[in-house]
């Protein structure tokens, strides 16, 4: 049976940060989903599987085929599909065969089936396009599905991907629910996709505390992790509550002491008993005295350790809290008002045609449709970065775009002065406070934002987005949750649910666009 063990994994960050201490991992032909917060290491995880990366210490074992996905495919302006399944040698032998080319060598190593295999696999991933297509003509979201599909092709005994719904429509991210509902060999998946992570069969938590493995799918590891916490908690107040207990009996019986011996004492004085008597006394007093004392420490030192032992099962978090002060939107406010509007990018050849469109008060507006029906660039137009061919545009001026490379930020300077420079009658204290609740505290606010991972970059941009003393009337967000660990989605759909402006947001997360209370739909064709 194929497995993959990690066997007293050891690896740490270039930073000098450790990742994992003496990680034992089996994965077997199942499907597991990996999950944690942003910097835990899970793409780090797959990449020492895969072999991207050597473990400082202990080791890995694969006794089977791997196949990676990892989270961006690379775009060489050259590379085409059928790159992308290594079989570019093989399909030379079919060119020269049609040429009426080939040795007798070639006529024997010709894979006659390859070119129907590799459109089937492409279909089979929902992509019509044939395998000579420059990579780099197709959408993000595309050439995810063409990866996948060479996946499919190669038929590894064990999949490896990394966050793979991240840039896929909604056809796309079904098409990997089935393609996983019907995989009958080993996967192992770093995703924060909730509704991806259901058709797990185990889910293998990492945190600072190590790995944790968890039978079933991701709505029964919540249901299992929070019992575990719950449980752990409770360990951690009974122990605390027998070590106060502890101290104060120790106190209680140190005062009792005091007070007997007291009364010894004054007996001693007034002369009321023999020498010997009083001796015998004191002597006895003494062991009992030393006794009690070193009970007492015993049984404090076990009840501290019993204490210490429940903490190391809880991690410490810091956690992320999204508040967005109030906007006060009066309910019939235009805010979005778009007439006839045509817009692209190359000359007659429009991505949005005649589009009407508005929005008006607090509003919640999810703009949907499959990969490249233009919803990226009916954000611009929102924004006003994109200025429509034709049709008329108006927008309250009192909004905020974060897209997907939250553009608002400038990567040459630190968070810090980009939310001064964002909100200038912001005081320091004002500043460091809205970025702590962002988890940015102390020196991690002067980090430069041309450093910071997709997940900070997010955090960073919404901190300086809803950290002034308003938040914007309108705010647009371009897949939020692309970058964000579930905790921190968790979170900002909270604070999105408290938002009281109006939000335009593009998702193909479902999950997240149930959370947030949406208003209505404008999808794409």
């Amino acid at each position: 049976m194929s497995a993959i063990i990690l066997s007293d994994l050891s690896w740490s960050a270039p930073d000098g940060r450790a990742l994992f201490s003496s990680l034992n991992l089996t994965f077997g032909p199942e499907r597991t989903g990996i999950v944690g917060r942003n910097g835990v290491g899970k793409s780090t995880l797959l990449r020492l599987i895969s072999g991207d990366l050597t473990a400082a210490a202990g080791y890995v074992s694969c006794s089977g085929t791997l196949g990676v996905l990892r989270q961006t495919v690379q775009v060489d302006p050259n590379e085409t599909v059928a790159d992308l399944f290594g079989v570019g040698a093989a399909r030379a032998i079919l060119r020269r065969a049609e040429a009426g080319e080939a040795t007798l060598d070639d006529l024997a190593d010709a894979d006659w089936t390859l070119e129907t295999r590799m459109i089937e696999a492409l279909a089979y991933l929902g992509l019509d396009t044939d395998a000579d297509t420059r990579l780099a003509a197709l959408s993000g979201g595309q050439r995810t599905r063409a990866g996948l599909a060479a996946l499919v092709f190669q038929a590894p005994d064990f999949l490896l991907l990394d966050e793979p719904t991240n840039t896929l429509d909604r056809d796309g991210r079904q098409a990997v629910f089935d393609l996983l509902t019907s995989w009958k060999k080993g996967a192992v998946v770093v995703s924060h996709d909730r509704e991806l992570l259901e058709i797990m069969d185990s889910i293998v938590e990492l945190t600072a505390l190590g790995a944790t493995r968890y039978g079933g799918n991701w709505s029964q590891y919540r249901a299992r992790k929070a019992q575990d916490l719950a449980a752990a908690q409770a360990d951690l107040a009974d122990a605390e509550k027998r070590a106060a207990d502890v101290v104060r009996n120790a106190q209680t019986t140190a005062e009792r002491k005091a007070r007997k011996d007291g009364a010894g004492q004054r007996k001693a004085a007034r002369g009321d008993a023999p020498k010997i008597l009083l001796g015998g006394l004191k002597n006895r007093s003494e062991n009992t005295g030393g006794d009690a004392a070193r009970l007492a420490e015993r049984q404090r030192t076990e009840a501290l350790e019993a204490a210490a032992e429940a903490r190391r099962r809880i991690e410490i978090l810091q956690p992320l809290s999204v508040t967005l002060p109030p906007t006060r939107l009066p309910p019939g406010r235009s805010v979005v008002k778009l007439d006839s509007v045509i817009v692209g990018y190359a000359p007659n050849r429009p991505i949005i045609r005649d589009l009407s469109f508005a929005v008006t008060g607090p509003e919640r507006v999810a703009i949907t449709g499959a990969n490249g029906t233009g919803k990226t660039t009916l954000l611009s137009v929102i924004s006003g970065r994109l200025i429509p061919w034709s049709g008329a545009v108006r927008v309250t001026p009192d909004r905020a775009l974060l897209d997907q490379s939250v553009s608002l930020l400038d990567p040459t300077v630190s968070i810090r002065e980009n939310f001064h420079r964002l909100h200038p009658d912001t005081d320091e204290n004002a500043c460091r406070a809205a970025l702590a609740r962002f988890m940015f505290r102390a020196d991690a606010a002067l980090q430069n934002t041309g450093t910071l991972s997709g997940g900070q970059l997010l955090r960073a941009g919404l901190a300086c987005v809803t950290g002034g003393t308003s938040a914007p009337s309108l705010l647009v967000l371009d897949e939020p949750t692309n970058h964000l660990d579930i905790d921190s989605i968790a979170a900002v759909e909270a604070g999105l649910r408290a938002y009281d402006g109006a939000l335009i947001v593009v998702s193909h997360d479902e999950t997240f666009l149930e959370a947030i209370g949406l208003t209505r739909r404008l999808i794409l064709t």
